[in-house]
């Protein structure tokens, strides 16, 4: 299990402690905070809502998670690609906030902005995931950071910018299945990252892979499509059956090399 350090005790301390952690870790926190100096405790956003202690305890899970992922994607990079690793910035936000990807806010979900470079994520996500999608546990909640980040992987090695130019230029039902095959090697790498977590720190403890198998299920196209009460339509899908994720995560867990994510070169997804 992943654990970052103790709880926080008062708004204007924890606040200034996220910020320090940001800076250090790569974290942009800019946009929960609205001039923290003078707010005494009652730290605003742009969209509004006081910064709570589960709004804190997400800043310091989202910093362990992703020093994490810059540590093993370095080694990765060096012995695997042979080129460095530019780490990604992640834009932890509160209510709404602005990427080069257009606007952002709780209902646009987790996601990688290639424009910026950035991963953006709500402050209110890890209780939705939990609670309303029923993906419990820090790994699950870790598993979608790494996902997130995987996406940046995919830009560093060049895959991401011709997949998206590729989708640009075919029908919608096509560029969909591009997705598909996009956001599943991204699962691939996220089980990657896990394995390299594990050897390296660790920090991955028995039942973890299952949390993050059981978020993988929950976050299927099948499954969010069937919970919402809808009928399952595949050439809607834009990131793959709760099968499929879960098998591509576990492939890149139980290789732990970029090889074995080829989600282009493959008929079987």
């Amino acid at each position: 299990m992943i654990t970052a350090s103790p709880t926080f005790g008062h708004s204007s301390i924890g606040a200034l402690i996220i910020v320090l952690i940001g800076a250090f870790m790569g974290v942009d926190v800019s946009s929960l905070l609205n001039n923290p100096a003078m707010s005494g405790g009652q730290i605003q956003n742009g969209g509004g809502g006081e910064l709570t202690e589960a709004d804190k305890r997400a800043g310091e899970f989202v910093s362990v998670v992703l020093a994490d992922t810059e540590d093993v994607w370095s080694n990765i990079f060096r012995e695997q690609v042979g080129q460095p690793y530019h780490p990604v910035t992640l834009v932890l936000f509160k209510g709404a906030t602005q990427s080069a990807c257009g606007g952002a806010n709780g209902a646009t979900g987790p996601f990688y902005c290639p424009g910026d470079k950035k991963v953006f994520l709500d402050t209110a996500f890890f209780t939705t995931l939990s609670r309303q999608m029923g993906a419990k546990g820090d790994f699950a909640s870790a598993y979608v950071v790494a996902h997130e980040v995987a996406h940046h992987v995919q830009d560093e090695l060049g895959i991401l910018g011709k997949a998206n130019r590729i989708r640009q230029q075919v029908s919608k039902e096509q560029s969909n299945a591009i997705s598909v095959r996009i956001e599943l090697q991204a699962d691939c790498y996220s089980g990657i990252w896990a394995r390299h977590a594990k050897e390296q720190f660790g920090s991955v403890e028995r039942g973890d892979i299952a949390e993050a198998m059981n978020a993988a299920k929950q976050i299927g196209d099948d499954t969010l499509q069937r919970n919402a009460g809808r009928r399952v339509m595949p050439h809607t899908f834009t990131h793959g059956t709760s099968e499929q994720r879960q098998r591509w995560f576990y492939t890149g867990y139980e290789s732990g090399e970029l090889a074995t994510c080829d989600t282009f070169g493959t008929d079987n997804l």
